[in-house]
């Protein structure tokens, strides 16, 4: 099959096959012509191949693509600067180049984010409330943190519901959003983006619903400023956006009348800044020192680059709850004596016995003498005598409260066991007869001592 090159001027014949691949007709072009090919660290020098106006891909094979007989495509020798440093968005899983004048080392950088923030950023991105919502964090704070980045990132691609729901959250859009928690404490070292409001993000990416529902919101969008100084209509002059700009130059130019007196719009909103600096300062008032305490609070936690283990590795929601709920039921076993108390609270009786074992017999290994075997048995005895004491009082107290049918003297046989084996009964009185003869009380009289325990 004969197709025809273009190439700077030139119009010349190729014979190739209907299944050759695009790679293949480049290196053929470049061993007729003798282009000079290079790849460095500089950048790199090569070829594209063009049909019916779209680049060709070296993967694509001629007839895929239409190239028929006699078809013409055509050749340009490109030159392509390598990007200064690349970064990788462990959210998006994208690449960015970032092209500048300065030489570094052309690696690329990997941009992370908050352990468990991956899912609710990428519902921000994609503007899925319902996901939003699902990967909130349980931390006021961060919470409180979560909402304003959301309103941002609402307000920069133009999502309404999203930013409906932030607006009934209480986020303002004028508020700036600030900085993670965590990192409160170093106010120093910010970044001076971290100063900018939704409003300036609606306006930089010309987003005119968004803008219409911030100043409904507040009227306050309108002479807020960030860390250039520059005011919504300034970010929106200089991104060229005409809707934009005449909304906001009406809105700055209106009125506000009230019952007898009108005002400007810019006199309005001077008016609404003091009065809120009023109320802060009130709020205020009651601080150390009568001003407002910036920064991290005592007991926040506090993340310190080199000193604490780093929260930000892109990890799951899934990933990092899992790790915090196995931290937080790590929990302790509470002190012995602690133990004791709690078990001599919940049964007294019960727990006499062993408490007056363990105070009066002394250790096994002291017992090296006749004669202290028998000061044992007999302070043995003693306990025991004064534990069956204790019994029949408890008995003699509360047998007329605790009332038992009397002891049948019919002769009749008691119905047999019917999903009991003969063994498993034997068993079962064997244990009875034990138990009366070791503990010195009849069925009856055990009854009745359970019962007054309960009771």
């Amino acid at each position: 099959m004969r197709i025809f090159i273009a190439f700077e001027g030139s119009f010349e014949p190729f014979d190739v096959s209907p299944d050759e691949t695009v790679e293949a007709v480049k290196l053929m072009i470049k061993d007729y012509f003798h282009i000079p090919l290079s790849e460095d660290e500089q950048g790199r020098r090569y070829l594209e191949l063009t049909y019916a106006g779209a680049a060709l891909k070296d993967s694509w094979s001629l007839a895929d693509v239409g190239i028929s007989f006699c078809s013409t495509l055509k050749c340009f020798v490109k030159e392509e600067d390598k990007p200064t440093i690349c970064v990788f968005n462990a959210v998006t899983q994208e690449t960015m180049a970032i092209m500048e004048g300065i030489s570094l080392l052309g690696t690329t950088l990997r941009l992370d984010v908050w352990d468990g923030w991956k899912e609710f950023l990428m519902g921000c991105l994609l503007g899925q409330k319902l996901q939003v919502q699902r990967y909130l964090s349980n931390e006021g704070p961060v919470l409180k943190y979560q909402k304003r980045v959301a309103l941002y990132i609402a307000a920069f691609y133009g999502y309404i519901e999203l930013t409906e729901w932030a607006l009934k959250q209480g986020v303002r859009p004028h508020e700036a959003v600030g900085v993670h928690p965590y990192r409160a404490w170093c106010q120093e070292a910010l970044h001076t983006d971290i100063s900018k409001c939704p409003i300036h993000a609606a306006a930089e990416a010309g987003q005119l619903l968004i803008l219409k529902a911030f100043v409904n919101c507040s009227v306050l969008c309108l002479d807020c400023k960030n860390a250039a100084g520059q005011t919504p209509l300034t970010i929106a002059c200089k991104h060229k956006h005409k809707d934009c700009v005449l909304y906001l130059l009406s809105k700055m130019w209106s009125t506000v009348s009230f019952l007898k007196i009108s005002v400007s719009m810019r006199i309005y909103i001077k008016i609404k800044q003091w009065v809120l600096r009023a109320q802060s300062h009130n709020l205020n008032k009651g601080q150390l020192c009568g001003a407002r305490v910036l920064g991290a609070k005592v007991g926040a936690v506090v993340m310190v680059d080199g000193f604490t283990k780093p929260k930000m590795t892109s990890k799951s929601w899934q990933k990092a709850t899992d790790k915090d709920s196995q931290g937080g039921t790590e929990g302790k076993l509470p002190p012995l004596r602690e133990q004791t108390v709690s078990r001599k609270l919940a049964h007294p009786l019960a727990i006499a016995q062993q408490d007056t074992r363990e105070d009066k017999f002394p250790p096994l290994a002291d017992a090296n003498t006749f004669s202290e075997l028998q000061k044992r048995q007999q302070s043995q005895k003693k306990i025991t005598a004064t534990i069956r004491k204790k019994e029949k009082l408890i008995k003699n107290t509360y047998m007329p409260q605790v009332p038992l049918p009397p002891i049948s003297r019919v002769g009749y046989s008691h119905p047999s066991f019917y999903y009991a084996t003969p063994s498993a009964e034997f068993l079962f009185r064997s244990s009875f007869a034990s138990f009366s003869e070791h503990s010195g009380r009849t069925p009856r009289e055990n009854a009745i001592y359970c019962l007054a325990v309960a009771r």
